[in-house]
């Protein structure tokens, strides 16, 4: 008869995905997991297989907790300038960061990452980024000054922003003066402005 599972697998991979943020995929060792989940090495391997699928899991987790709560923000129908909400994402990164999170983005991390060439975590990682993108290719539609964009500017843009994004929560990793991180919001409300100019 089968032992019962000791632990909450649930809870197992948030726990992983809280190492993988700290170390990235590469760097993010197995005793460094065995310690950050609580298990033994008999345990990850019987519950998750190997670290790849462990990863996966941990991408598809983030995915579904924080590139889905940008989505929400980016096509949110109460704010009802689709600018002003593209802005409020870059704006809230810059708090976070002014708060202490300095973790920047798992699935940007991965993306810039030796990780990437695995195809699985590949297409793990641009499913997340396909889903930012279609978020400010949302969120640019419903921009009443950006209204005379037609379908591949307003893709173009977007890709801009989504190239911006990654780089602001790849920089938050980085402990720049908060001053650069500002700048670069700045920045993004310039882009903004002359597109609808």
């Amino acid at each position: 008869m089968a032992r019962p599972r000791e632990f909450d697998p649930d809870e197992a991979v948030a726990k992983a995905m809280q190492v993988f943020w700290q170390h990235g995929y590469e760097d993010a060792s197995l005793p460094d997991l065995l310690e950050g989940m609580g298990l033994t090495r008999g345990s990850l391997y019987k519950a998750f297989k190997d670290k790849k699928n462990l990863f996966l899991l941990v991408l598809d987790r983030y995915e579904t907790a924080a590139v889905d709560a940008g989505v929400a923000l980016l096509t949110n129908a109460q704010i009802e300038d689709g600018a002003e909400r593209v802005l409020l994402m870059f704006k809230g990164l810059v708090a976070a960061v002014a708060d202490g999170d300095h973790r920047g983005c798992l699935l940007c991390t991965a993306a810039a990452g030796s990780a990437a060439n695995d195809a699985d975590i590949a297409k793990a990682v641009h499913l997340g980024l396909g889903k930012l993108q279609a978020g400010f290719v949302q969120a640019l539609a419903d921009a009443p000054a950006l209204a005379a964009l037609d379908d591949a500017q307003r893709l173009r843009l977007a890709d801009t922003l989504l190239t911006q994004y990654i780089g602001l929560r790849m920089l938050a990793r980085s402990r720049l003066p908060m001053g650069v991180l500002q700048h670069a919001v700045q920045g993004v409300e310039d882009i903004l402005r002359g597109a609808a100019a």
